[in-house]
């Protein structure tokens, strides 16, 4: 894969382009993702039907009776002109109201009640890498993750990137049913199931804290680029949290 090829935009519909601007993700691509998706909603607002942002990318959903496909990719070159200038002052740790850095997102801390009878695969994982539980759960909770996308259910945000000495593949078998709350890895990506549903992650706790409330606004307590992480908890305090066993 060559950098230089990138960004590229692509069509994904009538009225919608997807805007790739690395070949793969890392946290300075998710900060440049971020600031594109911030000033494409200052510049074009309800010109955009949605921008859905994610690890490399962002898709825009646009109303083509109001906006011009072409004025659309004018305002994308002018943009994504200015994205190396952006790299550049990152990474000299300059200050600018335009950086790329500026648009990361918030630090959120969950309670994460690891044990055997909320993660049902914490044991498993933890001697499959040689470790101890113990160890298992310092390297899975000292990581800062950021949240590199949102979606499979709603709330339900991709965290990277998991420590290499704990990067676990899938299960090789669904569950039918995984708890709302449990905390999972699968590779070197961590979540959050934010309500019951089938999976294939492996699960080493369960978080107490609703991740997803339509009676809240936002419904959504993650945002792509919101940095995440997870913070021990004791049984009684998991239960005193509203979690369930």
């Amino acid at each position: 894969m060559n950098h230089s090829d990138y960004p590229q935009i692509r069509q994904a519909g009538e009225n919608a382009l997807l805007i790739y601007l690395a070949p793969v993700a890392d946290p300075q691509v998710l900060a440049q993702v971020q600031w594109l998706s911030q000033q494409l909603r200052q510049q074009l607002g309800s010109l955009l039907q949605e921008i859905i942002p994610s690890y490399n990318s962002v898709l825009l959903v646009y109303d083509f009776l109001r906006l011009d496909q072409s004025q659309l990719e004018l305002c994308l070159a002018d943009l994504l002109a200015q994205l190396p200038e952006l790299a550049l002052r990152s990474k000299q740790g300059v200050s600018s109201s335009k950086s790329a850095a500026d648009s990361s997102g918030k630090l959120i801390e969950l309670p994460c009640y690891y044990s055997a009878e909320t993660g049902p695969d914490l044991a498993a994982v933890a001697a499959q890498h040689h470790l101890s539980v113990n160890q298992l759960i310092k390297i899975h909770s000292e990581q800062q993750y950021q949240v590199y996308a949102i979606g499979f259910a709603p709330g339900f945000a991709y965290l990277g990137w998991v420590d290499e000495r704990i990067a676990t593949v899938r299960l090789t078998t669904l569950r039918l049913k995984v708890p709302a709350g449990s905390v999972a890895i699968a590779d070197r990506q961590t979540a959050v199931y934010p309500a019951a549903s089938p999976g294939g992650w492996n699960l080493l706790g369960n978080c107490p804290i609703p991740l997803f409330d339509l009676q809240k606004d936002p419904p959504m307590a993650l945002s792509t680029g919101d940095a995440v992480r997870f913070v021990p908890i004791e049984r009684a305090e998991y239960l005193r949290l509203g979690g369930q066993l």
